[in-house]
């Protein structure tokens, strides 16, 4: 199985919003089974294909602990049906490197999707998992976790990631 690239922030993949995914093909199981072996070896609890620079719904997540081993959840076409409740969480991301940052969540969701036999699921979160469900499906609507920070926070990172960027160009 390959570990795929991720695409970082400033690259503009992860600004669009992704398609609908049309038919759970052999394509679509292999793109979830590489995304999810390349999330392990990150290491992540979450990522979404336009994170490996695909511009489809399709996310793993896998909140479990490390003694519980390897479980991945595949959704496809997600979309969040019922959310309550507020949370605040020190999120950070494999596409922002080098940073973290409080953000605002709703405490529980509910997300509907299909697996890998393009049956429908139903998935519900909450802690952990309502957190990386939210941010897992932002990144379907071209949406980072600086997004939902202040305009300040957002301009320093951004400022700090050229500047990184210009000198390992350099």
């Amino acid at each position: 199985m390959p570990v795929l690239d991720i695409k970082t922030f400033p690259d503009p993949v992860l600004n669009r919003a992704c398609r609908q995914v049309r038919e759970v093909t052999q394509e679509v199981r292999e793109l979830a089974r590489d995304m999810a072996e390349t999330m392990y070896q990150a290491p992540g609890v979450g990522l979404a294909a336009p994170q490996v620079g695909h511009d489809l719904r399709l996310v793993v997540v896998d909140c479990s602990e490390p003694e519980e081993g390897q479980n991945p959840i595949v959704l496809i076409n997600p979309r969040i049906v019922e959310a309550e409740g507020a949370t605040v969480f020190e999120e950070g991301c494999l596409s922002v490197p080098e940073y973290t940052c409080d953000v605002e969540r709703y405490e529980r969701v509910v997300v509907e999707a299909m697996d890998l036999d393009g049956e429908p699921i139903t998935i519900e979160g909450e802690g952990l998992m309502a957190i990386c469900l939210q941010h897992e499906l932002d990144h379907l609507e071209g949406r980072l976790f600086l997004d939902r920070i202040s305009p300040l926070k957002r301009s320093m990172y951004k400022k700090r990631r050229l500047k990184q960027i210009k000198k390992d160009q350099a």
